[in-house]
């Protein structure tokens, strides 16, 4: 396994080039932390049979591995095209419709119903990642006519965007309702929510969620102005965030998704919350076996951030190198957590927003300035929730921390979380039993050698769920 003491957690999309058995279990080799299925993509049937083999991986290297199921959200996309790709050339005309139809150079389908009814004259319409041009001209009673700005060849099932559009599509449609009750039957860990614009969107979807019975946590996806004007509301209401960097560059001005990228980032560190660095990040290795040197500065510059996780998306998902993107994403992690120090300053401890959460806040502060102070070799908590091992993560120890708890559930959704190294155990009810297990388990596993100090973060009475309060510098026996 590749993932020991690397930090920052990694996350893959599968598709069609790594959802086999073998490709996952490359990948999971090699240092996938979290494991991304795409809804806008695939069958259900199809999404069954990787989740299956994600769990038996998982099982066979004894490792954490969350399921982050991607919903679609309301992403309008180009029809079917003929051949595949039609193309369209600068100043050109061609009408857009609503209709099912194949594409040509000349009349293009879209999978939106209100697209007339929203759009208006001049507004743009970009397409495939903002590569590709429009601008509305006309409209008719069913479609809407537009000229060509920036041509290219137009693509089957490539995402459309209406940056100048108050989209009237509510942000979980019905196809979104279908895929979260089936994911949630099958026990994902997350669910990340497309095109989130309010806190509100983040209340509905955990309400379906818990009404399906599940516990997963709830990622809302950074892709649209209005979700950066209320982004603190946003982070306060979901259990993480994506910084979804291709819809979002396409919504927003591109030179300014650096600065919403660390914005949010920072925020999300100080709330605590797991945060996703994703898109593009190295695209070019769809296509070749090396990154660029553009890609790795990306890559090393959201990590310099304090991301909890990096995300490769078409990479893995489709193209040529899988396995190769995750040996080189892998490789610039592992290169800045061990020549940039600087990155595991705690935060600044005195914060009037923690008052309400000061006695956790204290604890999960205190056991990373102990750990500095007494020279520890690791920080093992026990944790029935994850919030303690959260916590203590959010101030960046520089040593490992080691989360024990008796939930699958939580190992797994602790496996997003950075620097966390989830374990699973049997329930303990008595606290000096707790301890002697974490010792133990340290020891063991080479975490501490034998005279080597480590925290350990607990509770007494230990039975009482949500009651960390103790914290101890051992010595290994």
């Amino acid at each position: 396994m590749n993932t020991g003491e690397r930090r920052t957690k990694i996350v893959c999309t599968l598709g069609p080039s790594s959802n086999s058995e073998e490709k996952i279990d490359a990948l999971v080799r090699n240092g996938m932390n979290v494991a991304r299925i795409n809804f806008s993509h695939g069958t259900h049937e199809q999404h069954a049979e990787v989740i299956k083999r994600l769990r038996k991986i998982a099982d066979r290297y004894e490792v954490s591995l969350p399921i982050l199921a991607d919903l679609q959200g309301p992403k309008i996309r180009v029809g079917m095209m003929k051949d595949g790709g039609q193309p369209v050339t600068e100043n050109d005309y061609l009408t857009i419709t609503t209709e099912n139809i194949e594409g040509t150079s000349e009349r293009i389908p879209v999978d939106y119903p209100n697209l007339v009814q929203d759009a208006s004259e001049g507004n743009r319409i970009l397409i495939d990642d903002g590569l590709l041009e429009l601008k509305v001209i006309k409209k008719n009673e069913d479609s809407l006519v537009a000229q060509v700005v920036v041509g290219g060849l137009l693509k089957s099932r490539k995402g459309v965007n209406l940056p100048d559009v108050d989209i009237s599509m509510s942000s979980l449609t019905e196809k979104d309702v279908k895929d979260l009750e089936f994911a949630a039957a099958k026990g994902v860990d997350y669910f990340a929510m497309s095109f989130v614009r309010s806190a509100g969107d983040i209340q509905d979807v955990i309400s379906r969620v818990r009404a399906e019975g599940s516990n997963a946590g709830i990622i809302a996806k950074i892709e649209k102005p209005e979700a950066i004007e209320v982004i603190d509301d946003i982070i306060e209401e979901s259990n993480g965030i994506m910084v979804a960097r291709g819809d979002l560059g396409i919504e927003i001005a591109s030179e300014k998704v650096p600065l919403v990228q660390k914005m949010i980032i920072d925020k999300c560190r100080k709330a605590g919350k797991p945060v996703i660095t994703a898109t593009q990040m190295l695209e070019s290795m769809v296509e070749n076996a090396r990154a660029t040197r553009a890609e790795s500065s990306d890559v090393a510059n959201a990590v310099l951030d304090g991301t909890d996780a990096v995300m490769l998306s078409g990479e893995t998902a489709a193209g040529k190198y899988p396995v190769e993107a995750i040996k080189t994403m892998d490789k610039i992690c592992r290169s800045i957590e061990k020549n940039a120090p600087d990155m595991y300053r705690s935060l600044d401890y005195r914060q009037p927003e923690w008052k309400e959460k000061q006695i956790i806040e204290s604890l999960a502060h205190s056991c990373v300035v102990l750990a500095d102070n007494v020279e520890a070799r690791v920080i093992s908590t026990i944790t029935h929730s994850g919030t303690t091992a959260r916590r203590i993560a959010k101030f960046r120890p520089r040593v490992p921390l080691v989360a024990f708890t008796e939930s699958d559930e939580v190992r797994r959704q602790l496996g997003l979380v950075w620097g966390v190294q989830p374990v699973k155990i049997d329930e303990i009810f008595d606290t000096d039993e707790s301890v002697r297990m974490m010792e133990d388990y340290l020891k063991a596993h080479g975490l501490a050698q034998v005279g080597e100090r480590v925290i350990i973060a607990t509770g007494m009475p230990i039975a009482k769920k949500g009651r960390t309060n103790m914290i101890k510098i051992s010595t290994i026996e």
